[in-house]
């Protein structure tokens, strides 16, 4: 961490200890919108001054923002400024930056805490610009407010590229189930079990031989011929021909003219949207080859380039975070329970799932491979379950919880420049 985001980092720490009934703050809570913002001014202790500002989304607009909250800070013998948002997709981003360029203090307000108190404002639900501007503003008060990272700007590519791969996965699963759930199951439904297995050459039936009564009017080999442009195994050709053997007797429906320019596009779509995720996995690991922290990581069994990848990703700073009951939060891997009316010990904790779901997800995957591939992994795990074996569904909820380790070694072997060590695993 650079010796300006460590003061930032301190400052936000500070306010969160002293802002509640300090007489020193001017508070400026935001709501961000699209072309203008709306910006709220008020005190700690909860007075009013000036409800509403309405400012555009531009140079202009910022530094009307800015004189508004100087000339109410000198009026009133404030001596700091603090500026608070919600994160809205990117649009809180531009005026964000703006302010820490110039040296202003920025915080974050999470969605969810700004819908819990909207309530507790004016007893009603209704949500409205300046109501939830005078929202973020109140909850900045009471110190419920979060540090806003301003990452390096190989950290912030990085992360553009990994929300990019995420974009054009969810990108190709539709084009898969487009392919299986209109032109398989239409044309060639008998084929559907095989599609997946038969990999490239799943795709080449698609784009080159439906519907099925073409396949039926081929010899085996022109037809194996037509679907691959390489050598392949006995055991894909022989799942080719059991492909063929069933466009016999298939029940597809008949082609129809332009079937062969849809599944055309459908295919050529789908490969161009794989091609375009090979080269962004490339890109994703080239940056992060940038990171020392990256071929710790590695280092971690289980953690292949995508986990490592997302860790980085979602760390970033190993510094910016206190304990790691904060970086099991970027998961959602933190332990929440309902107590109401129980006991606490029959107050059962789960996880929040409030977090990033893909992270969680590879992390979980990278506890399977790690409990069944690692040695030290495989006796880790394996304690854990030592007399439990018969509890419903306690091997899934090893697993989630040996997810949550790995995450806070991790993070760990951030912190402190490391290669993983199995005595990690005996880590609180």
């Amino acid at each position: 961490m650079d010796e300006v985001n460590r003061n930032r980092l301190e400052e936000f720490r500070q306010l969160r200890k002293e802002v509640r009934h300090s007489e020193e703050y001017l508070i400026v809570g935001i709501d961000i919108a699209k072309d203008r913002h709306y910006a709220f001014f008020g005190t700690a202790m909860g007075k009013t001054l000036l409800r509403r500002l309405v400012f555009s989304n531009d140079h202009e607009g910022f530094r009307k923002l800015l004189d508004h909250a100087e000339a109410l800070r000198v009026q009133h013998g404030l001596k700091k400024v603090v500026y608070g948002m919600e994160p809205t997709a990117n649009y809180h981003k531009p005026l964000g930056e703006y302010l820490i360029g110039l040296g202003r203090t920025v915080v974050l307000v999470s969605g969810v805490t700004v819908k819990r108190n909207r309530e507790s404002l004016d007893g009603r639900w209704d949500k409205h610009d300046a109501k939830d501007s005078a929202n973020v503003a109140d909850l900045i008060s009471q110190g419920k407010c979060l540090y806003y990272e301003h990452p390096s700007a190989e950290l912030r590519g990085l992360r553009g590229l990994l929300s990019l791969k995420k974009r054009l996965k969810k990108q190709e699963h539709g084009y898969r189930v487009r392919i299986r759930n209109h032109l398989i199951a239409q044309y060639f439904p008998e084929m559907d079990r095989d599609y997946e297995r038969l990999g490239a050459e799943g795709i080449s039936i698609v784009r080159w031989c439906l519907p099925a009564s073409e396949i039926a009017q081929l010899d085996v080999d022109p037809f194996i011929e037509r679907v691959t442009s390489r050598r392949i195994r006995i055991e894909k050709r022989r799942r080719l021909e059991a492909v063929w053997e069933k466009a016999a007797e298939s029940i597809g429906c008949d082609g129809v003219p332009g079937v062969e320019h849809e599944a055309k596009v459908m295919v050529e779509g789908l490969r161009q949207i794989r091609e375009m995720i090979k080269e962004t996995e490339q890109k994703i690991e080239e940056l992060c080859k940038q990171f020392p922290e990256y071929q710790y990581l590695l280092t971690i069994p289980g953690f292949g380039p995508d986990v490592s990848a997302k860790v980085l990703g979602a760390i970033g700073d190993p510094d910016r975070f206190e304990n790691g009951k904060q970086v099991l939060k970027l998961a959602g891997l933190d332990l929440s329970a309902d107590r109401s009316g129980k006991n606490s010990d029959k107050a059962i904790p789960e996880i929040s799932k409030r977090g990033k779901a893909d992270l969680r997800y590879a992390l979980y995957q990278a506890a399977l491979v790690a409990s069944t591939k690692n040695q030290d992994f495989m006796l880790y795990y394996a304690r854990k379950l030592e007399g439990r074996q018969k509890e419903k569904g306690i091997q899934t909820k090893m697993w989630v919880k040996l997810s949550a380790k790995m995450l806070l070694i991790a993070w760990t072997l951030m912190k402190k420049k490391e290669a993983f060590d199995p005595t990690y695993l005996n880590m609180e």
